[in-house]
């Protein structure tokens, strides 16, 4: 019987259908022999900047002690000596990539401006992955900006173009945009790889037994969400930001499947095949030899 800490396990995801959904079980206790869980919810922007910054030993104290968190796949070259990536709960799939929108159809965005809602994100490395093989001449500027304001920045003309993700994938024609081009479908094309846009970090510092029973307590919330979907809907509900509950559930359908309760072979590939095409770029630093392996 593992041993955990004799404390709740401090975690952080999204309010993002596809997290309250995998987590639903376990944060409301459902999970046998699974620990408690004290949870923060929080842009995956800020658990990237969370995770990056206690990897670097500058976290103030209160951020520093999330034992696990939900990242960007981009984010793990830098924080993966500090934290494991847990082999289930993350977010990979195909046909759910990121789409660049444009005011108008056809648009060639080289030397344009686009805002995009993280360099730090997965989203923003197949967007440049992309950018490089089909925009010779390179985009212009590249700007931040929050997810919810990109398409009102396109659609506005402040911007010549806007990386999406997530809800935005249903709602663009609402703002009157069209897609440029499927970053997924893309990455799809040119590696026959899942896409990998998000993941279950958990610090080493734990103990490899511990991070084995997250794992176990992650991969059975997974399940018994698919047992029973209507025990989440409170849930997912309460946190979906006024999101249509058909969109939800588009969301979930698309973001929450096999990958989810394991990553597998395909999994282990898409990633490290993703931070191997960024390294090459000069977009992440080269992983480190064995830094995906699981405890």
């Amino acid at each position: 019987m593992t041993e955990y800490p004799d404390r709740p396990l401090k975690i952080a995801y999204s309010p993002c259908p596809n997290d309250t959904f995998v987590f639903d079980a376990w944060a409301h206790g459902r999970v046998p022999g699974a620990p408690e869980l004290d949870v923060t919810f929080a842009d995956i922007d800020i658990t990237n900047g969370i995770a990056e910054a206690a990897a670097r030993g500058l976290a103030p104290a209160a951020d520093a002690d999330f034992d696990v968190l939900k990242v960007s796949y981009a984010v793990l070259p830098y924080v993966l000596d500090e934290y494991a990536l847990l082999p289930c709960g993350g977010a990979l799939g195909r046909g759910c990539g990121p789409l660049v929108l444009t005011r108008e159809a056809g648009v060639d965005l080289t030397g344009g401006t686009v805002a995009v809602p993280s360099e730090k994100s997965t989203a923003y490395l197949l967007f440049r992955l992309w950018a490089a093989d089909v925009l010779p001449g390179g985009v212009g500027e590249v700007v931040v900006l929050p997810f919810d304001q990109i398409m009102p920045a396109v659609r506005d003309g402040k911007v010549d173009g806007g990386l999406v993700i997530h809800e935005a994938r249903f709602t663009y024609q609402n703002y009157g945009l069209h897609k440029l081009a499927d970053m997924g479908e893309h990455w799809e094309a040119t590696t026959g790889l899942p896409i990998p846009l998000g993941a279950i970090v958990a610090r080493r510092g734990l103990g490899e037994g511990v991070l084995r029973g997250l794992a176990g307590a992650a991969r059975a919330s997974v399940r018994m969400a698919w047992d029973d979907p209507e025990a989440s809907r409170p849930y997912v509900l309460d946190h979906a930001q006024e999101m249509d509950p058909a969109v939800a559930d588009q969301h979930i359908g698309l973001y929450v499947n096999e990958f989810t309760a394991d990553l597998g072979e395909d999994g282990y590939a898409a990633v490290r095949g993703l931070l191997t095409r960024a390294a090459a770029e000069g977009l992440v630093p080269a992983l480190r030899p064995g830094a995906l392996t699981f405890p």
